[in-house]
């Protein structure tokens, strides 16, 4: 296992060592849109170094139009869709023969109680220092036109009874940390009911041990039976992902979304109210129809609403979609769409907004991550974000800082802090005195380690401490940036 920030030549020395010296060589990579760039460099320089090593790949980004590709080209074989039978198949062939004729092949979909559940793979690393990944489905039975799941017919589960029985194994090995990739884990109420009360069981049983969920929820669906569970769990346990995606009907019915606005937004203020879930909310920019200003009143319904984060993204084009079917990268599609040519294919223009606006909401979402998601500038961006709307406000803030700066990179704590400042001062006029004061809060609460120009001689002296230890709890990692979210919603600040 490899990360995208590993020279290539270094991931082709580590494969090749642990070949070895063995007969027929096989190595498959999975290829995504954000690892295809550096995948194909790692198989061009392993195909130069040893011709003889069969690359299979598998994976969405190429399993549509993979025709003019050149990891395709480079590989000796394609296996499009699922790789759970078909992979291990043609590795026996390529291994024992006889040896396939066919270079590209669909994947065999299996029922999937006929699969072996592979959770014994994680190492103890692993169960120490990672998340888990685990599903308990797999599909979506929405056709949301941007997503590829919309291919999917349907969603198939697996059998529960097993599944959390690997879920048990697990826990009783020391996993504390959960991330469940199903599309739509709250679809079935009574699987996500059992699998809940499973969790909610052992956090009964030893309330000192650290525990972390990751859910991605489908936003209008919230049965009685799972808001009785959900409001049981305590703080820093759970996290829910909700997809909005977008709060206009017309753009909506553009991508076949079906989704209940209303009861999306009481759902989200049920759970903000009533339990201690982490909220993380997604809207996605540059979808068919959507304009600037249906855009900006969907963000400020959003935020009004007062999840703990939200994700501004950018459309990307994924092949096999039904909105890519009516495009190509570069080129001017229905709906006016344009995307770029080149991994990961972001939207560029639309026929409702402009490349200007595009770039604009880039760089919103950038300093969103680093100033309100991080957590760390809680009440100072309550100030910058007053107004009667808050994606106005932001806009205005982060055109701003653009002008200022020229970068959405390397812009440390301090140096947002500082700008902030200028700007609330200088720009908005606001006294000195509560701009500093809350700023202050934010500095110490997100842990001060310097000593910014605007809050010179108001941070007390900080002894000098030990590096933390290695091996530190991961779950209590993920849980700092929420406990900064829940504080802040305790001590909301008046407009």
């Amino acid at each position: 296992e490899f990360t995208i920030q590993r020279p290539p030549q270094q991931i082709v020395d580590a494969l090749l060592l642990a070949l070895g010296d063995s007969g027929v060589r096989v190595v498959g990579f999975g290829v995504y849109i954000w690892n295809v760039v550096q995948t194909t460099a790692v198989i061009r320089l392993l195909k130069e170094q040893c011709p003889q090593v069969k690359v299979v790949l598998g994976g969405p980004e190429v399993s549509h139009e993979w025709e003019q590709q050149e990891i395709v080209r480079l590989a000796d074989h394609l296996i499009t869709g699922w790789g759970d039978v078909s992979f291990p198949k043609l590795c026996r062939a390529l291994v024992h023969g006889p040896q396939p004729l066919m270079k590209v092949m669909a994947g065999e979909q299996p029922a999937l109680e006929e699969l072996a559940l592979p959770y014994d793979q994680y190492s103890a690393t692993d169960l120490a220092q990672r998340v888990l990944y685990v599903e308990a489905s797999r599909g979506c039975p929405f056709k949301c036109a941007f997503c590829l799941s919309a291919l999917d017919k349907t969603a198939w589960a697996f059998e529960l009874d097993a599944f959390l029985g690997e879920l048990a194994t697990l826990y009783a090995r020391g996993a504390r940390a959960f991330k469940f990739v199903d599309r739509t884990f709250n679809l079935k109420v009574e699987t996500s009911v059992r699998i809940l009360q499973f969790f909610l069981d052992r956090l009964q049983a030893a309330p000192q041990e650290p525990l972390h969920l990751h859910f991605e929820l489908v936003p209008d669906h919230l049965p009685d039976a799972l808001k009785t569970l959900v409001a049981q769990f305590p703080a820093g346990v759970l996290q829910f992902e909700i997809g909005i995606q977008s709060f206009s009907p017309d753009v909506q019915a553009r991508i076949a979304r079906r989704q209940d606005n209303q009861k999306t937004a009481d759902n989200i203020g049920w759970l903000l109210a009533h339990t201690a879930a982490h909220l993380h909310t997604d809207l996605i920019f540059g979808l068919p129809g959507e304009s600037w200003d249906s855009f900006a009143a969907g963000f400020d319904r959003l935020y009004a609403l007062g999840p703990h984060e939200i994700q501004l993204g950018l459309l990307k084009r994924l092949r096999g979609t039904p909105l890519a079917r009516r495009s190509q990268p570069g080129a001017v599609a229905e709906d006016g769409m344009v995307y770029g040519e080149y991994p990961p294919y972001t939207v560029l223009q639309t026929g409702a907004v402009s490349a200007e606006q595009v770039q604009r909401v880039a760089r919103m979402a950038r300093y969103w991550d680093l100033l309100v998601n991080s957590g760390r500038f809680g009440q100072s961006s309550k100030l910058l974000l007053q107004g009667e709307s808050a994606f106005a406000a932001w806009a205005a803030f982060s055109d701003w800082l653009w002008q200022r700066s020229a970068s959405t990179h390397a812009l440390t704590p301090e140096v947002l802090l500082d700008a902030v400042f200028d700007y609330l001062t200088l720009d908005r006029a606001l006294p000195a005195d509560s701009v500093r004061s809350a700023l202050l809060a934010d500095y110490l609460a997100s842990g001060a380690r310097s000593n910014p120009r605007a809050l010179r001689g108001l941070l007390p002296r900080r002894e000098k401490t030990g590096a933390n230890r290695a091996g530190a709890s991961h779950t209590k990692a993920l849980a700092q940036r929420q406990t900064r979210h829940q504080s802040l919603a305790a001590s909301k600040i008046a407009p």
